[in-house]
């Protein structure tokens, strides 16, 4: 591949992963999920497997450094004893564009006998499993991957991270989040440095 036709076809793999992003409908379900954090007596609890799971890890993460208590549990250790860090109070967020990966559907049915009071799907085809055991289905939309062989799920994974930063982002707005509260969960590295400094 010649030294255009490589920046042509990056150019083409920015604009589909940011087109996949942009037909996102935003509509109630939003508002659902929103609700649901802010009523979590305890914590958000998050899972995904696979490439998926990586986007609930991270999005755990912003949680927690926003304000929000937030744990990433993989569905292969809910199986071998994590599950037992749902609690009553928590909410329940499953990751997984398919929504028929096996493990994640069977800790959304188990976790309901430890009394998540909300569970929220982030998913994409329309015949899931996930959307069956789930209260607040966010649709991630029928997206076509730029993969040549159609397979690598840049383009969702992609849409799922979005969906997941303006939830978290929404969230520390209402709550009036402040720099000074955000040094104070991160309070190493360039960031933790830049909320105390704008604090002095």
């Amino acid at each position: 591949m010649e030294m255009t036709h490589i920046q042509e076809r990056a150019q083409q793999i920015l604009r589909s992963e940011a087109a996949a992003i942009a037909a996102v409908e935003v509509n109630s379900a939003f508002d659902a999920a929103i609700e649901a954090i802010e009523a979590c007596r305890g914590k958000v609890i998050v899972t995904g497997m696979g490439k998926a799971g990586f986007s609930a890890n991270r999005f755990a993460a912003v949680l927690c450094s926003t304000g929000t208590p937030a744990v990433f549990v993989h569905p292969g250790e809910a199986a071998h004893g994590d599950l037992g860090v749902v609690g009553p109070g928590d909410c329940l967020f499953a990751f997984s564009t398919s929504g028929k990966t096996r493990e994640v559907v069977e800790m959304v049915e188990l976790s309901r006998h430890l009394g998540p009071h909300k569970v929220i799907a982030v998913t994409s085809h329309p015949q899931s499993d996930l959307r069956l055991v789930s209260d607040i289905i966010i649709d991630m939309g029928q997206i076509a991957e730029p993969c040549p062989l159609g397979l690598t799920p840049t383009a969702s994974i992609a849409v799922m991270s979005a969906i997941a930063d303006a939830l978290a982002l929404i969230v520390m707005e209402r709550r009036g989040f402040t720099r000074k509260d955000y040094g104070l969960r991160h309070h190493g590295g360039y960031l933790g440095a830049k909320a105390r400094l704008d604090n002095v």
